[in-house]
């Protein structure tokens, strides 16, 4: 039986793949007259012209924007929520559908993104992930951000796409509507090869979009009817984070404060980032002498407090919701930090931009022991997730960084996946002899 993703006929585009690739060139290059540019489907122009006048990056890797606890949260209130069952019933009757499923928010950010297992990984390399932004704004021209934005169904066919990140892939979205109101409540969105945009598949995601307002719209009668004085529940906006102390590569961690509106950068002492870390890392709280071990090694709690006595008047001056409570001592108000939006990012298959995000070790010179099993977890974390289910070309951008570049292993399974005319072989194979030179010699 044929999957229902596979295309009963072939899609002829209105343009090469090539002549496509070679106007979006031009556009980049600011030739906006070229024209080659008139070959390009007039929605997809239009699009990239947006794209480039947002000042997007071409190469640009979508902003994460809502944590795992701002994520669960808003998208269990979300009024799509009950509409994920039928969804999964219409779009992935089969787990190896060879397409992902995303359900996003009004705003382009993704609530929802399941499917195929393999094509998951391979998208999530690009930052198809739940809590990412995928706004035209955001990324450019997509299905979902340019469905949102011409309030319509769009299918977006490779090479389209304005980010050069997502041209392997093709999609298909359509916009869910209130089924009273006509307000936007979100995007459906299909992703995955060529099959994932047929007139078929746009057919098949229109009408599952159809079908999420009409059931939402039976849900809300059946809700009046049982308990008509109840006022109508929408999904709360979600909880921004305003505050992130910023540790990765940096000696002196950065506390940023602030939203949308602007934002206050506080630089801190390397020990004041250090207890303020160990407070994010423990959240559950610590004793005094607890505390006092993870930042010097020993209970030393009479060197401990003159300490915390000189962070909280840092902290009151700039961010005094973060004024450490004590017995135990702990944070009040969530810390978020970069190296758990790091984490984050792994945890949902994002290693692109998760390696993007990383800016070197936590607090490198350090020697808080606290402090070093944190940067430790942080950085075999990062490994580890990259060796098991990165592509090729996330490897070799790890192996460029501090971390990778003496890392046998990771060089090693990079060559395995490279093809065996790729030019970027030869470099991989001379910096493998050379490390094995250097241990040679070593062991001498």
């Amino acid at each position: 039986m044929p999957s229902l993703w596979s295309s009963r006929r072939e899609i002829s585009p209105q343009s090469s793949r090539l002549l496509i690739e070679r106007a979006h060139e031009e556009l980049v290059a600011g030739n906006a007259g070229d024209a080659r540019l008139d070959q390009v489907r007039p929605l997809v122009r239009e699009s990239w012209r947006r794209s480039l006048a947002g000042l997007v990056g071409v190469e640009a890797l979508p902003p994460l924007e809502l944590t795992d606890d701002e994520l669960e949260a808003y998208r269990s209130a979300h009024p799509l929520a009950g509409a994920m069952d039928m969804i999964r019933a219409l779009l992935l009757p089969e787990p190896d559908a060879g397409v992902v499923v995303a359900v996003g928010d009004a705003a382009g950010r993704l609530l929802w993104v399941e499917g195929d297992r393999h094509v998951r990984t391979l998208t999530g390399d690009m930052g198809f992930v739940a809590g990412t932004n995928w706004s035209e704004q955001a990324v450019g021209t997509s299905a979902p951000g340019t469905a949102l934005t011409l309030d319509r169904s769009v299918q977006i066919h490779g090479a389209e796409h304005f980010n050069r990140l997502v041209q392997p892939w093709s999609c298909t979205a359509a916009p869910v509507h209130d089924p009273e109101t006509r307000a936007l409540l979100g995007v459906i969105d299909v992703t995955g090869d060529a099959d994932a945009a047929t007139p078929q598949a746009q057919l098949l995601v229109d009408a599952t979009a159809r079908a999420i307002e009409a059931e939402l719209m039976v849900a809300r009668l059946r809700s009046r009817a049982a308990a008509p004085r109840l006022p109508r529940r929408h999904a709360p906006p979600p909880v921004r984070r305003t505050t992130t102390l910023r540790v990765l590569g940096r000696d002196r961690a950065l506390l940023e404060l602030g939203g949308d509106a602007g934002k206050s950068v506080t630089e801190l002492s390397a020990r004041h980032a250090e207890i303020l870390l160990m407070l994010a890392v423990h959240r559950q709280g610590v004793s005094a002498e607890q505390l006092a071990t993870l930042v010097y090694g020993e209970p030393v709690v009479d060197t401990l407090r003159p300490e915390l006595v000189r962070l909280r008047r840092v902290l009151e001056k700039t961010a005094p919701a973060l004024v450490p409570a004590s017995r135990p001592y702990r944070l009040t108000t969530e810390l978020e930090t970069d190296a758990h939006q790091l984490l984050s990012l792994l945890g949902r298959g994002a290693h692109r931009v998760a390696l993007a995000a990383y800016r070197g070790p936590v607090l490198p010179d350090s020697t808080a022991p606290g402090v070093e099993e944190f940067r430790s977890t942080v950085s075999s974390t990062l490994r580890d997730a990259l060796v098991a289910e990165a592509s090729v070309d996330v490897l070799l951008a790890y192996a460029d960084t501090a971390d990778g570049a003496d890392d046998d292993d990771v060089l090693r399974l990079a060559l395995s996946l490279l093809p065996a005319r790729s030019p970027k072989r030869a470099a991989l194979v001379a910096r493998v002899e050379r490390l094995d030179a250097a241990e040679e010699r070593a062991t001498r």
